[in-house]
């Protein structure tokens, strides 16, 4: 189930289930979880790309093996905030990834998520090596955890 707002994202969630951020790039995929109590997100590890139905295969063990309720996918959009050819890119990963998981799915604008990571990278003094390795699963965190607050505050409200 494609979700296209935050509170119906919300509303479709499992009780104390986490939820997972992806951040899907060219060549790897981002994978972050959070808590059951939807309040911090972690980031976790790098999928190296293939083809779908393998990047499918490796999303699908992490999303059982950690009990995920839900998924949130980062929406590349364009600094003005249109949706160029990587964003629809995502929004057809989504489609593809909604038919095998019986989960609810969402979108959060990610710019300026992997500008975040990498400066809070260079902040905790990161090799650079070390950098390209975690960058990805580091963006997804920032990206899962701007959902997770929206959520919050949604709660509060």
């Amino acid at each position: 189930m494609i979700c296209d707002d935050a509170e119906t994202f919300a509303a479709a969630l499992p009780p104390m289930r986490a939820v997972a951020g992806l951040d899907l790039g060219t060549k790897t995929i981002g994978v972050a979880v959070s808590d059951p109590f939807l309040s911090v997100a972690t980031p976790l590890e790098t999928i190296k790309r293939t083809k779908f139905t393998k990047d499918a295969e490796a999303l699908v063990a992490i999303l059982t093996k950690r009990s995920i309720g839900g998924l949130v996918l980062g929406l590349p959009r364009n600094m003005d905030g249109s949706e160029g050819p990587r964003a629809q890119a995502t929004r057809a990963f989504a489609r593809n990834l909604d038919r095998l998981i019986d989960m609810p799915i969402t979108f959060w604008d990610e710019r300026l998520s992997t500008v975040a990571a990498e400066r809070a990278l260079l902040e905790a003094d990161t090799s650079r090596k070390r950098r390209a390795e975690v960058i990805d699963h580091v963006a997804a965190g920032y990206i899962l955890q701007g959902v997770l607050d929206r959520l919050s505050h949604l709660k509060g409200a």
